[in-house]
């Protein structure tokens, strides 16, 4: 059910990289068997540098994660940040502002994607939304999500399937998988800590609800038949947790039945 290769989000280990600095973070990574990445900022290095002490460490740089801002005001800088990294593919995680995220805003989202699709299709790299949960809201037979879906061009726009914020607003991930099989480039393997109330739109809930893969609510063995089928790539492990260094090798090992 595994087919497509684990690699890990860079972001879990967030507070290591401040911490320890980058080589030895990077060193970690290396350690727990990671071979592919995805980035979410260098760490106050330039981009040559950190991809530098990426290939030193073997390290492949799948994917990253721009502000929507930046891809808004200058898309082309972030093409060139992308490249100088290495990657295939620049992406965002958050578009939510200040105000709710309803039919208006969503629709000016879509319209921005593909702007910023095209901006990373002429420059060779592909553009994709990571979901964040606030996007479920009621609209029509679906929701918004469907809508974000329906107004972005799938040659320009690929999107990346957070679990957790797939289950934490009531929805079904299989079967969000199945319904868009070509749409999906990634997803983002993460747990939802038991008994953690679902159905809030908020996009947000305390990042000791990541839990170890395998011991929270996600039924993952569902969740990896459906993304089998589907377009997905690459799957990356994101833990949030402040407890990440523990549930890191517990995740690798609960995943290793499924290859």
């Amino acid at each position: 059910m595994l087919k497509a290769p684990v690699g890990l989000q860079l972001y879990s280990l967030r507070t290591q990289f401040q911490a320890e600095g980058v080589p030895k973070t990077l060193d970690r990574v290396k350690a727990l068997g990671f071979k592919y990445v995805e980035l979410a900022g260098t760490y106050n290095l330039p981009p040559e540098k950190f991809k530098a002490m990426l290939d030193e460490r073997g390290l492949i740089p799948i994917s990253g994660h721009f502000s929507f801002d930046k891809f808004k005001s200058d898309p082309e800088g972030v093409a060139k940040e992308a490249k100088a990294l290495g990657l295939q593919y620049a992406g965002t995680a958050w578009v939510k502002g200040k105000a709710d995220f309803d039919e208006k805003y969503c629709r000016e989202v879509a319209a921005a994607f593909n702007k910023a699709g095209k901006v990373m299709a002429d420059n060779g790299l592909k553009f994709y939304y990571h979901t964040h949960g606030y996007e479920f809201v009621p609209y029509e037979q679906g929701t918004l999500f469907d809508l974000l879906m329906k107004e972005t061009d799938p040659k320009l726009v690929s999107y990346e399937m957070d679990i957790l914020w797939v289950v934490f607003p009531g929805q079904d991930p299989a079967k969000l998988l199945a319904k868009y099989p070509d749409r999906w480039c990634f997803t983002h393997l993460k747990d939802l800590r038991k008994g953690v109330k679902t159905g809030s739109l908020t996009g947000g809930t305390d990042v000791r609800n990541d839990v170890a893969l395998g011991t929270g609510q996600v039924d993952y063995p569902a969740v990896l038949k459906a993304a089998a089928g589907t377009a997905v790539t690459y799957h990356f492990i994101e833990d949030e947790s402040p407890t990440v260094l523990d549930q890191l090798p517990m995740t690798l090992k609960f995943l290793e039945q499924f290859k």
